[in-house]
């Protein structure tokens, strides 16, 4: 169960279309599998230091964590047809996905990829293939972590932190797809 007294002193969490209640009653070992990463995690200066290269060592560790519980890495083969004709619809890999749970990370990514994500999940969820979709990122709040350590500008107000986030999720973004988002808080952060 997801305890949001306890786990608030670390992240943000918002819901939509009643997220954690699914999980918790249609899906608790994915909810297990969220609940324990948000358990142990810890944000080092080392993951705020080190250029991801394609991932940054926060995705990396979460997909990882997510991968050793039978989580997978998911594109969907989307197609419709009309009158005969059969048209390819492409929709964005999900990071992780485990039995109609979609989970996105977005740790220092453009906003726009929050676009992505909502139009996927919303898609997925239109058409009954997933359930719920979680988004791992980060509070706002963190920004001043950020600038303390001399990387402020490589995470600007333009990437994908919860303040871009929730606007697009309460002017219904995901349509009516429950959505968990989970924001790591500077509470987080241990200078290791």
């Amino acid at each position: 169960m997801l305890n949001k007294k306890r786990l608030s002193d670390k992240f943000l969490i918002y819901e939509t279309n009643h997220a954690i209640s699914v999980l918790e009653h249609c899906f608790t070992t994915q909810m297990k599998d969220i609940v324990q990463i948000m358990d142990e995690f810890v944000l080092s200066k080392k993951d705020i230091l080190t250029k991801g290269g394609g991932k940054s060592l926060v995705s990396k560790r979460v997909d990882s964590f997510l991968y050793n519980r039978g989580w997978v890495e998911k594109e969907f083969d989307v197609r419709i047809s009309v009158d005969g004709k059969e048209k390819e619809i492409p929709t964005h890999k999900v990071d992780c996905f485990k039995n109609r749970v979609a989970l996105e990370v977005e740790w220092n990514n453009k906003e726009p990829f929050y676009d992505r994500d909502l139009n996927n999940f919303r898609l997925l969820h239109q058409l009954d293939a997933i359930s719920v979709g979680v988004i791992f990122t980060r509070a706002t709040e963190l920004q001043a972590i950020f600038k303390k350590l001399g990387k402020g500008d490589s995470y600007g107000p333009s990437t994908t932190h919860h303040g871009k986030l929730l606007p697009k999720l309460k002017s219904g973004g995901a349509g009516g797809c429950p959505v968990l988002v989970i924001a790591i808080k500077p509470s987080c952060y241990k200078e290791k």
